[in-house]
């Protein structure tokens, strides 16, 4: 606390008054909502200098093309600390909670879903502008090492943990053939990698964008599937085809969309992958380290599995099969 006390009096010259740990979620940042005669800001202590740096230079690239991400204030000189701008308690996810729980979304849940995904080509062209991709952490791209990580981390960490039988062999045959197939046609893209509803707030009506160090270059689909697939939302089909028309209607600003139909099959690949980097999540933090919030993300990840996998992958029978299985037959 000594560092963001000393940021906070460089930032406005007084003392802060009060400090308090805001809850933690899955990483091991810490943040903390300061307030003083100055002002409220927030207060983060990292516990990484490379996913430091990235989140500063990424935000710097954000808020240079107009895009609402927090205002840094001050960074410690061990780059470890630093204060920003307090967006508010309006995170999205806690906003839809009501209508995710009813699954009745009303005109303005809907207006903040459309506003948040219409604005998602800009945050992924023009957060790419300039932005040097070696600042990017852990990895600059979307590249084969980091879809490799991915696949390993739903076998590792949330596959064998369900107790299921599966064939390794026949699984790493079709994880090949799904990373080379993923990697095909990256463009020059800024992904934010983990684009949800926890990692938007609305502050006066606008869409404002937290936690994106994890960001690099990589395709433009991740993020739509990272959003409308993500099992702690678990959208409907219908609701989810019009978000993503959405998305596609608003894509033709930045880049042509040459048919539907390639951009819904590449776009289903991509879903794969995410999910897949979900259930890793779910299994590690939920399964394995026993935190609610992930334990509970289970059942409807199954379902986005076997909603998903209703379709099989020709490319990939063996991973249908295990992904069928995991939605029916597992027993949590």
């Amino acid at each position: 606390m000594e560092r963001l006390t000393e940021l906070y009096r460089r930032w406005c010259g007084s003392e802060p008054a009060s400090a308090t740990l805001l809850p933690l979620s899955g990483s091991a940042r810490k943040y903390y909502r300061i307030t003083g005669s100055g002002g409220v800001v927030i207060g983060c202590i990292g516990t990484n200098p490379k996913e430091n740096r990235a989140f500063l230079a990424i935000d710097a690239s954000f808020c240079s093309h107009g895009l609402h991400a927090p205002a840094v204030y001050g960074v410690s000189d061990d780059g470890m600390a630093y204060i920003q701008e307090d967006l508010g308690d309006g995170q999205l996810f806690e906003l839809l909670k009501p209508a995710i729980a009813s699954g009745e979304y009303g005109p303005q849940e809907m207006k903040w879903l459309k506003d948040t995904i219409a604005i998602l080509p800009a945050v992924q062209h023009r957060v790419a502008e300039g932005l040097d991709w070696d600042v990017c952490f852990p990895d600059k791209a979307f590249n084969a090492r980091m879809v490799n990580f991915d696949l390993n981390y739903f076998k590792y960490d949330f596959l064998k943990f369900t107790g299921l039988e599966f064939d390794e062999i026949r699984l790493q045959d079709d994880f090949d053939r799904l990373r080379e197939d993923s990697l095909q046609g990256i463009g020059n893209t800024f992904m934010y990698r983990d684009f949800q509803a926890r990692n938007v707030m609305i502050k006066d009506g606008e869409p404002c964008f937290i936690d994106f160090q994890g960001g690099r270059r990589g395709p433009v689909q991740y993020d739509l599937a990272s959003f409308l697939w993500n099992a702690g939302t678990h959208f409907s089909a219908g609701m989810r085809r019009e978000l993503e028309m959405t998305y596609i209607d608003a894509l033709r600003e930045f880049a042509p969309v040459p048919s539907v139909d390639e951009f819904y099959e590449r776009y289903r690949l991509i879903t794969l992958v995410r999910l897949l980097q979900e259930c890793g999540a779910y299994g590690f933090r939920g399964i394995f380290e026993r935190k609610q919030i992930f334990l509970d993300c289970l059942p409807p990840v199954r379902q986005c599995l076997r909603e998903l996998c209703s379709e099989p992958f020709a490319r990939y029978p063996y991973l249908t099969q295990v992904l069928l299985s995991v939605a029916n037959d597992w027993e949590i």
